[in-house]
């Protein structure tokens, strides 16, 4: 660990604090008070970052949050509450504001709905595809060919597949190995599985989704120092590349029905 001078740790903690949500002054003033113990206005101005004429406001702002309490002597006294109910109370309130920010986005609504999506559209990472690859299964209705290697095959998408079939989805999946095949059929029993005309491990290739003919996603393994997989996504039925998915897995799909005959 490398070693800090007490300004530097200063600063950072201020900082982290500001990513928390409280503002400079009141990062500074707080930061001081842990340092001070107890302190006036004068003794945390004289720490220097914040003018005295600031320090009331900040004091006050966190001593509305839980994190300052006030001695009304003269001069007015200052002190933090301990370093673990700063972070307890920092964190309830990180909690509240994403709790609030996710129910504002989901009551927002789309300015103009466009059914169709025009483009093919990149996203990277394998946690930012994943995330794709649970939104275009959630939203499947009737049906869902899904293809994947071995270790992107998680458990969460297993659940996500498995809320697919409760939903009376048609699952249509390939590309996995053999040992995974059956720990598909052992949790979702209604899928089909389908021979691929290519080995899609041996092409580099990492997932592929298209759900009701009218969304695709293909995704592949990259050797990258950040990024470990990048895919292209499209919807809608005219869409470039849910037809051309969809011509082809569809074919494919019909070939094993007529094999299975």
């Amino acid at each position: 660990m490398p070693d800090f001078t007490q300004e530097q740790l200063e600063a950072e903690s201020a900082s982290l604090f500001q990513q928390l949500g409280l503002s400079e002054y009141e990062a500074y003033v707080l930061v001081y008070l842990f340092r001070l113990g107890v302190g006036t206005a004068k003794d945390i101005a004289d720490m220097n970052h914040v003018p005295r004429t600031r320090v009331y406001d900040a004091v006050e702002s966190l001593y509305e949050a839980g994190l300052v309490e006030i001695q009304y002597t003269t001069p007015r006294k200052f002190k933090p509450v301990s370093r673990e109910t700063a972070i307890y109370k920092l964190e309830a309130r990180r909690e509240n504001t994403i709790t609030q920010l996710s129910e504002r986005l989901n009551q927002l609504e789309p300015v103009e709905q466009r059914p169709e999506e025009l483009g093919v559209w990149t996203v990277t990472g394998r946690d930012a595809v994943a995330g794709r690859v649970f939104e275009y299964v959630d939203g499947a209705e009737n049906e869902l060919i899904y293809m994947t290697v071995d270790e992107l095959l998680t458990d969460d998408h297993l659940d996500h597949l498995k809320d697919a079939e409760e939903r009376g989805v048609d699952i249509f999946i390939a590309g996995i190995s053999a040992d995974v095949q059956e720990r598909i059929q052992d949790v979702i029993p209604t899928a089909t599985l389908f021979e691929t005309l290519w080995e899609w491990s041996d092409a580099g290739a990492g997932s592929l989704v298209i759900t009701d003919k009218r969304a695709a996603l293909v995704s592949v393994l990259v050797d990258g120092d950040t990024v470990d997989e990048v895919a292209i996504w499209g919807s809608g039925e005219q869409n470039s590349l849910v037809v051309v998915l969809r011509a082809i897995f569809s074919w494919r799909l019909a070939e094993n029905d007529s094999g299975a005959d």
